[in-house]
């Protein structure tokens, strides 16, 4: 027999009544009509007071528990904060705390998750990084040993290579060692008052070369802003703006156009890069900024780079108190923008 609130009340009432019963039978001048009613009685109230003990404070909040369990295996932490009040019933309390922990603990397991595979992709993408420039160096270097060395023209030309090959790792391990001093805030940024728009006209002066290769126009607007005084790090800006400026050439489309646009606010500087290139698809916005991530891993490999470029502007714009958003459209073209507080004149 299955024992429902309904039944162990009824027992339970049964036995209470029955023992008043028989306790008042041993009282003298006790009629069998007040028997009867002291039964009654003792059994309508011990029932009620049972039953609602045990459905509403018991059974309720248990079945509760049960729904909160199924809740947390499914991994739904969709909790009513409201509900997460001091409250008399220790159930309640018992499920609110049961619920609170168990979701924190398995959101910090979903989290060290997450950072296991990040470890694993970032040791591969490192290896992988580090091998292409080692092996091809290697290789030049071999080959000169090997008796190519005696030819001139062959010498040159494969000390070139693997001195190329060479820089490049030089760049990769520099860059990994600014980015982790920047993880570990080891690298602070020296903001004062600069102007962005001299810094970006020098930017755009320096990468005028590999613009007029791709036919690309670099363009700052708008025209008639001619200072944009803001409170950053000199050096670290000049850097952020000098990857979106050279991403922006690199991958947008032959004789493209690149616009650097600065929008005044009141406390801020809004300030976007945007290409009119082939776009980043959907899926990879959420990631074009972490570690070595490409979109096009093997057109992004021949065009040189890291791939560290937007995960470093992302720690620099962080470090000024700023978010780096990215907007894309396939075919239309990509636009990078961030803030940055107006240096006091």
């Amino acid at each position: 027999m299955r024992l429902t609130p309904r039944i162990i009340a009824f027992l339970l009432a049964l036995f209470i009544s029955t023992i008043t019963v028989a306790f008042l039978s041993f009282v003298n001048a006790t009629t069998t009509s007040m028997l009867f009613v002291a039964g009654l009685a003792s059994f309508a109230g011990s029932f009620f007071l049972i039953m609602y003990a045990i459905e509403i404070l018991v059974y309720r909040e248990v079945t509760k528990m049960h729904k909160t369990i199924q809740r947390l295996k499914l991994k739904d932490f969709n909790f009513p904060r409201k509900t997460i009040v001091s409250n008399p019933n220790p159930l309640k309390k018992l499920n609110q705390e049961i619920f609170v922990y168990v979701a924190k603990k398995q959101q910090e397991i979903d989290e060290l998750k997450k950072l296991e595979v990040f470890r694993r992709e970032f040791l591969a993408d490192v290896s992988h990084e580090l091998k292409t420039p080692i092996f091809a160096a290697q290789g030049f270097i071999h080959t000169l040993l090997d008796g190519a060395m005696d030819d001139e023209k062959v010498r040159d030309k494969f000390l070139q290579k693997a001195a190329k090959s060479l820089d490049g790792l030089d760049a990769l391990v520099k860059d990994l060692v600014a980015l982790s001093q920047m993880e570990t805030g080891d690298i602070r940024m020296h903001k004062e008052r600069v102007d962005l728009r001299l810094i970006t006209l020098d930017v755009c002066e320096q990468l005028e070369n590999k613009a007029n290769q791709r036919n690309t126009i670099l363009k700052i607007k708008p025209d008639q802003m001619q200072h944009v005084w803001v409170k950053a790090d000199p050096q670290r800006i000049n850097q952020v703006m000098t990857n979106l400026i050279e991403n922006a050439i690199k991958y947008g489309n032959d004789n493209g156009k690149v616009i650097v646009h600065f929008e005044e606010e009141k406390k801020h500087y809004v300030v976007s890069v945007r290409d009119n290139g082939p776009g980043i698809p959907s899926e990879h916005l959420s990631r074009i900024f972490e570690r070595f991530y490409r979109v096009d891993k093997s057109r992004s490999r021949e065009k040189g780079g890291t791939g560290l470029g937007l995960a470093i502007v992302k720690h620099i714009i962080n470090a000024h108190g700023s978010k780096i958003t990215v907007t894309s459209k396939i075919d239309k073209g990509t636009t990078f923008a961030f803030k940055l507080d107006k240096a006091e004149m």
